[in-house]
């Protein structure tokens, strides 16, 4: 036992090397999470390796932010895409915990000092909105684990109102005009409603469309029918703060003129070629994308890929990776035969855009060769 012993380490010893107690080591053992690589029969000493140690590390930093027992245990046993996976989906609980914080001490500073609900209202055009809601209704977010994402977001300006969707992978922005009466008011519109208000609206009606929002209260009449909801209560991300770092405050390196027509036909041919990549674990067919004789917009072959000049011209021999079923939706969002796709290089975001249209655009993440 003393020869095998002097190559472990004590469980004092591995407490000070990884920042967790004794008493911490002594629970994760029983818990199964951090067994000891050997424990003396007769004195009950447990004892660790070296491999032990950087486990330990782990444990302790996941014990830090708040990571249950479960998914400490399994972060420990797993491949660094699964660690990843864990760590991602502690992240959206923490946040949606602080949302959710957030939301009850508003409740709580309206009962300390109680202040009348603000009501502000706008006058819209049906044909504006509806453009407007189609621009951005595609990047609306599906996923169950991220309930801030799954609407639009109204955000009310003095002579209009900006729709904003993200799903995290792109983001889409709109904006229509309008006449308004009230102070500014940020909403989140549950996506059910933004569906049945667009069944509404009918851009040929010249009857302006009523939106009223009064605190979480929503109410909308098209046409002599009206609309009541109640806005989500989640905490949209900063969307101002993802278009600067997404797109920047500077022009674009590159403005490629797309053929919508002809790029959609290419991209929806069954026989579209793509390369395979991974994300999450999971294989994605991706779509590569460069630039034609003429400086526009075209799909390119994965041969092309392999057999480019190692050294190629730094505008014509552009070549990045989108997700072709999220690019298929931008095009069909956007509407008209001709846009305009900006972007700083081969991994960075992309921007779509109507050509002179500053307010009316998305944005899609590439996706690295």
């Amino acid at each position: 036992m003393p020869d095998v012993v002097s190559d472990l380490h004590s469980i004092g010893e591995l407490a000070r090397a990884s920042g967790l107690t004794v008493s911490a080591l002594r629970f994760y053992d029983s818990a199964g999470v951090l067994a000891p690589a050997l424990v003396d029969p007769v004195t009950g000493y447990r004892w660790y390796t070296d491999e032990q140690i950087g486990p330990a590390r782990l444990v302790a930093g996941l014990r830090r932010v708040g990571m249950p027992v479960p998914e400490i245990a399994a972060a420990v046993r797993a491949e660094p895409p699964e660690v990843h996976r864990l760590l991602d989906a502690h992240l959206r609980r923490l946040a949606d915990g602080l949302a959710d914080a957030r939301r009850e001490i508003v409740r709580l500073r309206a009962l300390v000092d109680p202040t009348p609900t603000t009501v502000t209202t706008l006058l819209l055009s049906p044909a504006e909105l509806a453009a407007a809601l189609d621009a951005v209704r595609f990047a609306v977010g599906v996923d169950a684990e991220l309930p801030a994402l799954s609407g639009v977001l109204l955000d009310v300006e003095p002579d209009g109102v900006r729709l904003v969707a993200t799903d995290r992978h792109r983001l889409a922005l709109a904006r229509a005009g309008a006449a308004v009466d009230g102070p500014p008011a940020r909403v989140l519109v549950p996506v059910d409603l933004v569906d049945r208000l667009r069944r509404l609206l009918d851009p040929a009606d010249a009857r302006p469309v009523r939106l009223t929002v009064a605190g979480v209260d929503l109410a909308v009449t098209v046409a002599g029918r009206t609309l009541t909801g109640t806005a989500l209560p989640y905490d949209f991300p900063d969307y101002r703060r993802l278009l600067r770092e997404a797109v920047g405050a500077r022009p674009a390196a590159y403005r490629i003129p797309v053929d919508v027509v002809a790029l959609r036909a290419a991209l929806r041919d069954p026989a579209a070629p793509t390369l395979t990549r991974e994300y999450a674990g999971t294989p994605l067919a991706v779509s590569v994308l460069g630039l034609d004789d003429h400086g526009g917009l075209r799909l390119l072959h994965p041969a092309e890929l392999s057999t480019a000049d190692p050294t190629p011209d730094p505008i014509s021999g552009l070549r990045f990776g989108v997700n072709g079923e999220y690019l298929l939706d931008a095009l069909d969002a956007a509407g008209g035969p001709q846009l305009v796709l900006e972007l700083d290089g081969p991994i960075a975001p992309l921007a779509l855009r109507r050509p002179n249209d500053e307010d009316t655009f998305s944005v899609l993440m590439p996706i690295r060769l």
